[in-house]
């Protein structure tokens, strides 16, 4: 009997992903307050073009509409963000309207069989809260656990899988270390205290859901690639051990192995001072077990020594010919099952998930229709790695796709394309591209299909 080596396992969760600040819209609607992100997009020259999230893809209001459209795309696990201003817009204020439009999108969702993965936090700090030192103020931890403990106590029973966090190393590090994303500080103190707040925040949010009794799994999301040194100088494979513990290392090392590496506590401690901000009980508690672990990944990193990035020496390149994504990412499908492998041998045996992986094409409406082959080719090879991984024995329990819409991209306003939903944003109007029935057949067939 032959096997059937794009198949996937029986359960196997087929998803889509976007987050509330990148398509909700709506941004002063029903009590919402800024977050640093309006304040960010205000800032010239921070974002490309000017844009905002202020519009966005109006899911505030179109909600039921895309709701019946993921329906209509066989989508049956769809991941979403809460935006903390909508539930707390002034502290210690709990919004009962802000509730209220995730309880509707909640019974939308439940209305058409889809299961939701509820992200707490992606990125949309109150502006009420930056005002008070953001992540840098270890009182930060308990408005997010105040912020969190209200989303489970509304809706605990409701969701059966939390993420605490998305992409901490891009909340602290981009936001306070680089400046690109809000709230645009440049600070590597400010990064890593950041970075052991959000942290921190993680592991209580776990024992707090834990101690409200509540069933489902909860888990924190990271981005992380798999990277390469350029040569095997031994400058460019230090170079290559600094990055990875930058961005890889120093999330993973406290989550599954109880300390920051010790490497790059070296590194980091003359640029910083000191690491006082880590109090005593911080690491048992950032260690408290989660259910899984999502990741993000999108390409992989070739590093050198240089003065491309001046705090860790270090310089980036792409091999001479590389397929690249339109974000000018390589494309490289492997170093997703290097990725996983390496998880699984060297940190963790929980239930894994893909959480975000996709592309930005440049994509074109032409007569009504989106023909983003090139995605299709990006998302199927890396299926195939995944697969792969599963064959040998990996534990894989889902894909999430990034992303259902075309949305507000950050720093790069609503230049990148990545949904699998073209979006005009001029009339709102929705469009499913070649890639959104092709996934459609993937999820119908549990299986990569041609």
């Amino acid at each position: 009997m032959s096997i059937d080596t794009k198949k996937f396992p029986d359960g196997f969760v087929w998803g889509v992903a976007t987050s509330s600040y990148q398509i909700e819209g709506a941004a002063d609607a029903d009590g919402r307050t800024a977050s640093i992100w309006d304040t960010f997009c205000r800032t010239p020259g921070k974002v490309a073009g000017g844009d905002t999230g202020d519009r966005a893809c109006e899911h505030y209001y179109r909600y039921p509409d895309d709701v019946r459209l993921l329906a209509d795309l066989g989508i049956k696990h769809y991941r979403f963000s809460v935006a903390w201003p909508r539930i707390f817009p002034e502290k210690g204020k709990l919004n009962r309207k802000g509730l209220d439009f995730y309880r509707a999108l909640l019974q939308e969702l439940k209305k058409y069989g889809i299961q939701p993965l509820v992200t707490v936090y992606h990125w949309d700090l109150p502006q009420w809260v930056q005002d008070e030192g953001g992540w840098t103020n270890r009182k930060t931890v308990d408005y997010y656990l105040e912020y969190a403990g209200a989303l489970f106590a509304e809706f605990g029973h409701d969701v059966p899988m939390w993420n605490t966090h998305n992409e901490p190393w891009c909340a602290a590090v981009l936001g306070y270390g680089i400046g690109v994303h809000a709230p645009g500080h440049t600070d590597w103190r400010e990064a890593l205290v950041s970075a052991h707040h959000i942290l921190l925040s993680h592991g209580l949010a776990i024992r707090a859901y834990r101690e409200m009794g509540l069933s489902g799994r909860i888990g924190m999301t990271l981005n992380l690639d798999y990277n390469d040194p350029a040569s095997d100088r031994p400058e460019d494979l230090a170079a290559q051990q600094r990055h990875d513990g930058y961005l890889n290392r120093w999330f993973l090392d406290p989550l599954f192995k109880g300390d920051y590496p010790q490497d790059m506590k070296e590194w980091y401690l003359p640029h910083i001072g000191s690491f006082d901000f880590v109090k005593p009980g911080d690491l048992d508690a950032i260690g408290e077990a989660g259910d899984f672990l999502g990741i993000n990944y999108y390409t992989r990193a070739i590093v050198k020594e240089g003065n491309g990035h001046p705090l860790l020496k270090a310089d980036y390149e792409l091999p001479e010919g590389s397929e690249v994504t339109d974000m000018g990412w390589e494309v490289h499908p492997e170093s997703l099952y290097r990725l996983l492998k390496r998880l699984q041998q060297q940190y963790t045996s929980l239930p894994i998930y893909i959480t975000e992986n996709g592309a930005a094409t440049a994509d074109r409406l032409i007569e009504g229709k989106v023909d983003d082959r090139d995605r299709i080719r990006y998302v199927k090879a890396h299926l195939e790695q995944a697969q792969r991984f599963i064959a040998e024995g990996g534990n894989l329990q889902g894909y999430y796709l990034w992303s259902f819409l075309d949305n507000f991209e950050w720093a790069f306003g609503y230049e990148k394309r990545f949904g699998m939903v073209y979006v005009d944003y001029e009339t709102q109007a929705r469009t499913p591209k070649a890639s959104a029935y092709w996934y459609k057949d993937v999820v119908r067939a549990n299986r990569i299909v041609d």
